[in-house]
């Protein structure tokens, strides 16, 4: 089992890149480790069908995929039918984003995160939220500059991590060979002030202690904090 040179309880290194492509209101390359990930964030005057028509509020959703060399062995293109496990990370994604905004303020818009892994070597899902979060703060500000939004809609920042229980301790940040060793598995999706959004954690064989995931929580909360102190559209 492979194990990366670093303490238990810190993340790996972590890089946001913006602006990696031109087309897109925001453009990320999310690095957590050895997972890469494109976030991108589009804007679209409208918003779903579904929705009331007399609705003030716009939209955010977003989309996930692995793209075929992404993994040890080739993956297949989702080209009619997106998996289960897609679905599950897609709605993860969407709403971990809008709980970080008020959607009242960004009226008659739809924005859709893209999330594309490139290189998958645990925690995407979280990868993908954080670099979502920025690409969708760029894209927020290019909006407001352009006089689209009249009210910035970002209530805080959000962050999201992966965590495990690895013989006995708690580590932050699993890569592949170690959430794959994981007796607990755990994503955490936190505001900046702390609030949750999302608490997932499962045991992979023996149950565990309460105490067990409280330290979860505490360690992932701290990760988060540095995550977010990372993120370039704060500085």
């Amino acid at each position: 089992m492979r194990l990366e040179n670093r303490e238990n309880n810190q993340t790996r290194k972590i890089k946001f890149t913006t602006d990696f492509t031109k087309n897109a209101l925001g453009s990320v390359l999310v690095e957590f480790g050895d997972t890469k990930v494109i976030t991108t964030a589009s804007v679209e005057q409208g918003k779903p069908k579904w929705m009331d028509k007399d609705d003030p509020r716009g939209w955010l959703t977003a989309e996930y995929s692995l793209l075929p060399s992404s993994t040890s062995t080739r993956c297949q293109r989702e080209r009619t039918k997106i998996s289960g496990r897609t679905q599950e990370i897609q709605r993860l994604i969407g709403r971990s984003l809008r709980a970080c905004v008020d959607l009242a303020k960004m009226p008659d818009l739809t924005i859709t995160i893209d999330a594309d892994v490139i290189q998958a070597d645990g925690g995407t899902r979280t990868a993908s939220i954080c670099g979502g979060f920025v690409a969708l703060s760029i894209a927020t500000k290019k909006l407001l500059k352009d006089g689209i939004l009249v009210q910035n809609p970002i209530i805080e920042p959000v962050g999201a991590i992966s965590a495990g229980i690895i013989d006995g301790e708690v580590k932050l940040d699993l890569n592949y060979d170690e959430d794959s060793h994981a007796q607990v598995d755990s994503n955490i999706v936190l505001t900046q002030s702390g609030k949750i959004i999302e608490f997932q954690t499962t045991a992979e064989g023996e149950p565990y202690e309460y105490n067990k995931m409280l330290e979860i929580f505490e360690v992932a909360k701290k990760g988060i904090k540095e995550i977010i102190e990372k993120y370039p559209t704060l500085e």
